[in-house]
């Protein structure tokens, strides 16, 4: 019964069939659209009928406006013309299309100019948009021509940017209705050149229309009208196209932006610009943060500020990411070209993004990847340039202490190592405390203890027992190798460091999904599902984890459990994001004040609870429903909760199915039984008995009377088997 509402309709898929049959039975209509007068509809519309007709195709010239042309009506020679119909109208003659004729003649293909134009008074229809329609109906196939000025719905727009009001229009349903639309479409400096040669219109025309309509401003104006006219047109056929085809994957025909948040003032702006240009551009987006190890030790302030931005991002519908790298340019262009997104946006203050010894991040960019658009957001004069949090983060990004504990280790060993070492074993000894300190402490501190190793190397492992001098002094190039060896050490294994670091968190998240799932498939009972989904929860972030799930009335209630969960749970809001099926309280807009996070569980079928979530007040825990991957972690969580109690569901619904299997097996086997037990003999017990009533000669009165009671008797336990049958019977009825 879950599934009856999601079966297409009947009637609307009558409705579909007989609308496709009406859509073959009916001509279709091309129409060549242009910005104004004299772009090359007509012309257009002519090259490609005598195309088809070299090709074999008949059709019929049902009308042309050539306005004294003569290379338009040089292309009529060799056509077959439909000739005009007489109209007399205050005593003049109007040439008019003939409709008749043309329905009698009934040709494939016919041709009629200006589809706007309205009939003279006598004719069968007052526009002669409507006799395209009628040939339509009867089959016949159309070519036309219209002008972007005479689309209904843009009549009063090109009146307002040309001072002219066109009488003439045609509703926009018929061009929505048509089957093609060739834009035909020229410049305006050329239209305007067209207009002077005497190309558009004749005589004094030409003077008029090039002082009112045929202003160059007014034609890049009607030209833009057109295209942007075309291009919903052709949107609404691709949109149809796939709903005809039920095709539910994404084309991406349209521009694709990325944008790259930084830790600088400029992410929420960034973010909203992007979102604007989106949107203006009908376009998907995603943004993105990347974290180097230097930005890992960004303050706490400005971390949050980055994933708020982030969060910003994913509400307004990009798809958002945090990366890790040590090139930030690399992993910029490399997120672009695997999500086939051909524009990048940068906040241009954002200097912060480059080292002291490379180029700016935009220029890095541009270098890396020539074919992707490179887009700079400035800052809005409402905001400052650098507010305090950022002002902290770029300019005390970094802790001291791990230089000085570099420095202290340094200094150390190289006071203590020339009393019991020689000076190649000390050399490397200083050289493995490099390593050690680039393992432990970064890269930062590695170089620093790089420089005072090679110092000490240079001032106290000379010749023993002389004075350091320059005549004693290792050779440059030694000292050069051995700066540069303990600098790309230390540069090395700090990028290790980073890259392990960010695998083991990796595999941290894989492990933990890996393990949630696999306790989950041995789940049979809700109960089972509700203590492991506590339990891992718990572990993977530090927090506090409850499921709650509906009555049968659709009511959430606490399961039962003795197990600690989220102490401020409130069961309104979760009731509110169960029957919203979306998230509310922390880090959502839906009442964010709220200590706990309330994620519905969605399945294919319904909602089957909500998972609340109390990040620990004592650590860090609050900030990972900001983080991007943490959160696609949650929602996989939530996710396999959500198909396990699916599955214990159709696991219960299964059982009380066999259940009632058997019980239905049981009751016909006992219906049977009574049946063919006691029915049967009980009606040849009182077939006997009216055999010995009714037996010739007729029986003494008191064995008479005793047969007579004992057909009564017979009869009367006959009617209460039937009853007991009827009675056992009746569920199965019921049922059917």
């Amino acid at each position: 019964m879950g599934d009856a509402g999601d079966r297409p309709d009947p009637d609307a898929l009558l409705a579909q069939v007989q609308a496709q049959e009406r859509r073959a039975a009916r001509g279709k209509l091309r129409i060549y659209f242009g910005a104004s007068a004299g772009v090359g509809k007509t012309y257009a519309m002519l090259v490609a009928a005598r195309k088809l007709q070299s090709d074999g195709h008949p059709l019929l010239v049902g009308v042309i406006e050539t306005h004294g042309r003569k290379e338009t009506a040089a292309l009529l020679d060799g056509l077959d013309v439909l000739p005009l119909k007489t109209i007399a109208y205050h005593g003049k003659d109007i040439g008019e299309f003939d409709l008749d004729a043309a329905l009698a003649r009934h040709p494939p293909l016919i041709l009629v100019d200006e589809l706007a134009h309205s009939n003279a008074p006598g004719a069968r229809h007052p526009k002669r948009w409507q006799d395209v329609e009628e040939l339509l109906d009867a089959g016949i196939d159309v070519f036309c021509t219209v002008n972007v000025q005479h689309l209904e719905s843009l009549n009063d727009v090109v009146g307002g940017i040309t001072g002219i009001r066109v009488g003439e229009t045609v509703p926009d349903t018929v061009f929505d209705a048509a089957e093609e639309v060739v834009l035909v479409d020229i410049p305006a400096d050329e239209l305007l050149a067209r207009l002077k040669a005497g190309k558009v219109y004749l005589g004094p025309q030409v003077e008029r229309a090039a002082r009112n309509f045929f202003r160059k401003g007014n034609l890049i104006a009607l030209r833009e009208l057109a295209l942007r006219r075309t291009a919903e047109r052709i949107e609404d056929d691709v949109r149809a196209y796939r709903i005809e085809q039920s095709i539910a994957d994404i084309w991406k025909t349209g521009a694709a932006l990325l944008a790259c948040v930084g830790p600088g003032p400029g992410g929420e702006h960034l973010v909203r610009s992007t979102a604007r240009l989106a949107g203006q551009l009908g376009a998907e987006w995603h943004a993105i943060y990347v974290e180097t190890p230097t930005l890992q030790r960004l303050p706490q302030p400005a971390r949050e500020a980055i994933l708020t931005a982030l969060k910003l991002a994913q509400e307004l519908g990009a798809g958002t990411a945090v990366l890790s790298g040590h090139d930030i340019a690399q992993e910029i262009v490399a997120y672009a070209r695997s999500h086939n997104l051909s524009k990048i946006t940068l906040d241009r203050r954002r200097q912060n993004w480059r080292w002291p010894w490379r180029r700016p991040c935009i220029e890095r960019i541009a270098s890396l990847a020539q074919d992707i658009d490179l887009i700079e957001f400035g800052a809005p004069s409402t905001v400052p340039a650098r507010g305090p949090v950022q002002q902290q983060a770029l300019e005390r990004s970094f802790d001291i202490w791990p230089y000085c504990w570099a420095a202290c280790a340094s200094s150390a060993s190289a006071l203590v190592l020339p009393v019991f070492l020689n000076p190649s074993d000390g050399a490397l000894l200083l050289l493995l405390m490099v390593v050690l300190v680039a393992l432990r402490l970064g890269r930062g501190p590695s170089a620093l203890a790089t420089c005072i190793s090679v110092a000490a190397i240079v001032f106290f492992f000379v010749q023993p027992g002389s004075t350091p001098a320059l005549s004693v002094l290792p050779h440059p190039m030694t000292v050069g190798i051995m700066l540069a060896v303990g600098l790309i050490s230390g540069h090395l294994i700090a990028a290790l460091r980073f890259q392990a670091h960010v695998a083991a968190q990796r595999a941290g998240r894989a492990q933990a999904l890996y393990e949630f799932a696999r306790a989950l498939s041995g789940a049979l009972q809700a109960e089972q599902v509700f203590e492991t989904t506590r339990r891992c929860i718990g572990q993977a972030f530090a927090a506090r984890a409850a499921l709650l799930v509906p009555d049968q009335d659709g009511h959430l209630a606490l399961p039962a459990s003795d197990a600690p969960g989220p102490a401020a749970l409130d069961l309104g809001i979760a009731q509110w994001a169960f029957d919203h099926a979306a998230g509310a309280g922390l880090g959502t807009t839906t009442l964010p004040a709220s200590p706990i996070f309330y994620l519905p569980l969605v399945t294919p079928m319904r909602t089957r609870g909500v998972l609340a979530i109390e990040p620990s007040v004592e650590s860090t825990a609050r900030r990972w429903i900001l983080i991007p991957e943490q959160r696609q972690q949650l929602d996989t969580f939530a996710a396999l909760a959500a198909i396990a109690l699916e599955r214990v569901h159709y696991i219960a619904v299964a059982q009380e199915a066999l259940v009632s299997m058997e019980s239905e097996r049981l009751r016909n086997s006992l219906l049977a039984a009574l049946s063919r037990d006691l029915r049967t003999p009980l009606a040849a017990l009182v077939g006997l008995c009216e055999t010995l009533v009714a037996s010739t000669p007729t029986l003494a009165p008191a064995q008479l009377a005793q047969a007579g009671a004992l057909r009564d008797e017979a009869q009367r336990m006959r009617l209460l088997v039937n009853t007991l049958l009827c009675e056992l019977d009746s569920p199965r009825q019921k049922d059917d």
